[in-house]
């Protein structure tokens, strides 16, 4: 056989892998999006003045911090899938979003009276928020538990807690669109504890639909 011949076809088979576990990530990924918005749009849709919101600050933020933990969560939960990943490097992306929404935060107590501290930080929909985005976010997650279960992680728990995470940050950008609450208090504190509970049900579930 020829030498630059094998060397072709034994590049070539390394590359196949690579190249599907790309290929399942992509799909996984619009399909969870499809998902969130097929359940969005069914379950609740725009906020009534979202043009008019588009142009304030605190409207547009709210995306920033959530597509940053979108992002920040993708390629950590595509090494996390691999039993061969090197994790560890990708996981400080994780820390980006929180680092915003904590400056945010700071910027918000020192121009906001502290008479409304409180009121900003609970806001009208705690309790929508904390429904919508798990119902949201509940299939992208078990879409992005699929493909665990084919790939096969060696660090199940983590990758389905991030999995949650990247669930997570795409029901609540979603939600984000419809919700009146627009303060960094409030995001930081309810948009928060219904990522982390997705987080909390794809590390449980990942111990069961990835292991191997």
């Amino acid at each position: 056989m020829n030498t630059d011949y094998l060397i072709k076809a034994l590049a070539a088979d390394t590359m196949q892998p690579a190249m599907k576990f790309a290929y399942v990530w992509a799909g996984a990924v619009v399909l969870a999006i499809a998902v969130a918005v097929v359940v969005f749009f069914a379950t609740l849709g725009l906020r009534p003045d979202f043009v008019a919101a588009v142009q304030t600050p605190r409207f547009l933020f709210k995306f920033v911090v959530t597509i940053a933990l979108a992002a920040g969560a993708f390629i950590p939960a595509r090494v996390l899938s691999r039993p061969d990943g090197r994790w560890r490097k990708a996981m400080p992306l994780l820390l980006v979003a929180p680092i915003l929404l904590a400056v945010a935060v700071v910027v918000e107590l020192s121009v906001l009276p502290s008479g409304l501290w409180a009121s900003r930080m609970i806001g009208k929909n705690s309790m929508v928020c904390l429904t919508y985005i798990p119902l949201i976010g509940i299939g992208p997650l078990a879409i992005f538990l699929a493909v665990l279960r084919y790939e096969a992680p060696v660090q199940q728990t983590l990758a389905g807690a991030v999995c949650g995470l990247f669930a997570g940050a795409i029901a609540a950008t979603l939600y984000a669109a419809q919700c009146t609450d627009d303060s960094p208090l409030f995001v930081a504190t309810w948009y928060s504890i219904a990522i982390a509970g997705l987080a909390l049900v794809g590390a449980i579930s990942a111990n069961v639909v990835a292991r191997w």
